[in-house]
């Protein structure tokens, strides 16, 4: 983080109402997440006490503006000196004020509020995709700040990790293609280096990648059994048309590029097929590959589902020439060997499904398990990377589980993805690394 971002405040600038980032590890900190607004004094307390000299703050998230220069003597006259203590001797204290349960608690709390910011996500984005063409202003603005806010959690913050929603409040009504290609989007994005900027226009176009869906036939749409050839020339015309869709209702004229070119593979075997793959946007590429990825979890025909798993290996083993091989390799890397929403079975035999990948640990993964001694509410979730004598001994499709791990796991038919640095904060403070 650079010394001049204007978000940078000195600690003595903070306030009751700010929303501030502490970019350190869990461990770093006495608090359950890293990023929150501050309730009372006594966290400011605590956050000079570890030692912060600087930190960032969100004026969007926070209910007032930092303290003034000319606020700061004031304010100090008026509050009681910290106590001393050292980072070591507030990190202990942290550590053992919260229990394991309560990290369980934590991180339960963490993916049912997921769930909520996915709902209402989702909610939006199906406005904004029914109303375009009507409300094209209002539904490009509202899902310009949809997009920003993603991009504010999967690219300001430290470790971000895809996760797949298993919970009560989602189900797989809320399934939304264009959602999970924009949340896969972004992840890619991030991991690659994309910058802010153009990660922006990553978001939209892959918010309405398929926007010119709307002039083909629901008929062809909704079909299970594979199209014909007339009906499949027809499906592929919704590029073009989205491409000229975007420009009639103000899109920036890059994003209807990309839409146009979402279905163009390297080995040329997309469309529209008179363009050339090598001269194709890097952006489109990014979108081509994880559209075909989300394709192949959740087609219109459930039962040619592959398992996320499944799906990685065989983009991997066999159609790896289709797509740019850097992005591919960095696919699988962020989404792990065990992709969220893969189906495993530990080496002890217990049944899991897993809910969210492990950054550092690819083939340890976060997993929550069958255990009917627990209430699905309240389930049994490991940290695989931190269980030496438990892994993964196999990937398993739905079917193949017992009755009783079935109801009680519930696999989705249709994966849905979500990104939240709340969520991989719990997920971090589950299972901290021992001092």
């Amino acid at each position: 983080m650079q010394a001049n971002h204007p978000f940078l405040i000195n600690a003595e600038q903070l306030r009751v109402g700010l929303y501030i980032h502490l970019d350190v590890g869990w461990m770093d900190h006495p608090f359950s997440s890293s990023n929150f607004k501050i309730t009372n004094p006594n966290q400011i307390d605590k956050i000079k006490q570890a030692g912060f000299k600087r930190l960032r703050y969100d004026p969007k998230r926070s209910d007032c503006e930092p303290l003034h220069e000319d606020e700061i003597e004031t304010n100090l006259e008026q509050t009681r000196p910290p106590e001393i203590a050292s980072t070591a001797e507030v990190k202990d204290e942290a550590i053992n004020q919260l229990s394991t349960a309560q990290r369980l608690a934590q991180l339960h709390h963490a993916i049912d509020e997921a769930e909520v910011k996915f709902i209402n996500a989702g909610n939006a984005l199906r406005d904004a995709t029914k109303n375009i063409l009507n409300s094209p202003k209002i539904c490009i603005e509202q899902t310009a700040k949809l997009v920003n806010d993603i991009i504010e959690t999967s690219l300001t913050e430290g470790d971000i990790a895809i996760h797949a929603l298993n919970g009560n409040r989602s189900s797989d009504e809320h399934y939304l293609h264009p959602l999970n290609v924009t949340i896969l989007s972004l992840m890619l994005a991030k991991a690659m280096g994309v910058t802010v900027e153009e990660s922006r226009l990553l978001g939209l176009a892959a918010v309405f990648h398929d926007i010119g869906k709307i002039e083909i036939s629901s008929k062809v749409l909704l079909k299970k059994e594979p199209l014909t050839k007339q009906e499949q020339s027809h499906f592929e015309q919704h590029s073009e048309i989205g491409a000229r869709m975007a420009k009639e209702v103000g899109l920036p004229a890059r994003i209807g590029k990309i839409i146009l070119q979402h279905h163009v593979y390297e080995d040329a075997s997309g469309y529209p097929q008179y363009i050339n793959p090598e001269k194709t946007d890097p952006l489109s590429k990014i979108i081509a590959l994880v559209n075909w990825y989300d394709n192949l979890c959740n087609p219109n025909n459930i039962n040619d589902a592959k398992t996320p798993y499944e799906a990685l290996a065989l983009m991997f083993a066999k159609q790896r020439t289709k797509f740019d091989d850097v992005l591919l390799k960095r696919l699988i890397k962020s989404l792990g060997i065990y992709p969220p929403g893969s189906i495993i079975q530990l080496t002890t035999g217990v049944f899991g499904v897993v809910i969210s990948v492990n950054p550092n640990h690819p083939m340890r993964p976060y997993v929550m398990l069958h255990n009917p001694l627990l209430h699905r509410d309240k389930p049994h979730i490991v940290d695989l990377s931190k269980e030496s004598n438990l892994s993964i001994s196999a990937c398993v499709r739905p079917s193949q589980l017992p009755k009783d791990a079935f109801d009680y796991l519930n696999p989705r038919k249709r994966i849905n993805y979500f990104v939240d640095s709340e969520l991989s904060a719990a997920n971090a403070a589950l299972n901290p690394e021992p001092k």
